[in-house]
C-alpha cells in the first residue's frame, strides 16, 4: 500500500471508504465476507427499486413543501403600511406562494405530484382559488377577478394625457385558510413517506429510516 492509498481513504460518522486498489489488498476472508454482503445489498435493492424510485420522487417535492411554509410565514409576518413598497412585497410573496404551491400539482418535474382528490373536501374551493390565481393571473397576464388594469385619456387643447390605471386585489398576508393547506400537504408528505418506509420494511426484512431534526422556528410559526 503506498502513501497515496491511505489518503484515498474516507470515513465518516458509520463507515468507512476504500478504494478498489486497497481492498484487493486485504485478506482473502474479508474480500469474500465484502462481496457477499455487496450481493446481498444488490438483491434487497432490486426487490425496492420502484420504492426507492417512490423515495426519490418525494425527496424531489419535499423542498417545494419547505419553500411554501416558508413563504406563507413571511407572508403573516410581513409588516404592512400604506406605501408602495409594502404593497409590493405582499404582491412578490403571494406571487411566490402561489406559483410555489402550483408546482406541487404540476406533472412532469419527476416529483411526486398531488391531485385536487389528495384535498380534503372542505379545503377544494381554497385549492381551486389558488390554482385559478396561478392560472389567470400570477403565471400569465390574465383577466382575473383580482386585478383589472388599463388606461385612462385626458384632452384639452394641448393633446391627449395617458394615464395607467390599476386595480389589485389580494389577501394581506395571504389567505386564512391557507395554513390548514399547508398543514396538510406537510402531514400528507410526512404520512407518504413513512408508508414507503414501512412497505420497505416488509419486502425486504430490514429496518428503513430516515434522519428527522429539529423543525425551524418558522414551521408553523405564521404570526
Amino acid at each position: 500500500m503506498t502513501r497515496s492509498d491511505l489518503y484515498n481513504l474516507r470515513e465518516d460518522e458509520e463507515f468507512v471508504y476504500v478504494p478498489e486498489e486497497f481492498f484487493n489488498l486485504l485478506p482473502k476472508e474479508y474480500r469474500e465476507a465484502a462481496e457477499a454482503r455487496k450481493q446481498q445489498g444488490k438483491k434487497v435493492l432490486r426487490i425496492a427499486d420502484n420504492d426507492i424510485k417512490g423515495l426519490i420522487r418525494l425527496a424531489r417535492a419535499i423542498p417545494t413543501t419547505s419553500s411554501l411554509s416558508y413563504i406563507y410565514h413571511r407572508l403573516k409576518t410581513a409588516k404592512f403600511e400604506v406605501t408602495a413598497e409594502a404593497l409590493l412585497e405582499q404582491e412578490v410573496l403571494t406571487t411566490a406562494f402561489i406559483v410555489t404551491y402550483a408546482r406541487l400539482f404540476a406533472s412532469g418535474n419527476g416529483a411526486v405530484k398531488l391531485s385536487k382528490t389528495d384535498i380534503p373536501e372542505h379545503l377544494r374551493p381554497v385549492h381551486q382559488d389558488i390554482m385559478d390565481l396561478r392560472h389567470q393571473r400570477y403565471a400569465h397576464n390574465g383577466t382575473h377577478k383580482t386585478i383589472n388594469s388599463g388606461i385612462e385619456l385626458h384632452f384639452d387643447d394641448d393633446g391627449f394625457k395617458v394615464s395607467m390605471q390599476m386595480r389589485l386585489g389580494f389577501f394581506l398576508g395571504g389567505r386564512n385558510e391557507w395554513e390548514e393547506l399547508i398543514t396538510f400537504i406537510d402531514a400528507h408528505m410526512h404520512e407518504s413517506l413513512m408508508k414507503i418506509l414501512r412497505r420497505l420494511e416488509r419486502k425486504t426484512g430490514y429496518e428503513w429510516t430516515f434522519p428527522e431534526g429539529p423543525r425551524p422556528d418558522w414551521v408553523g410559526n405564521y404570526g
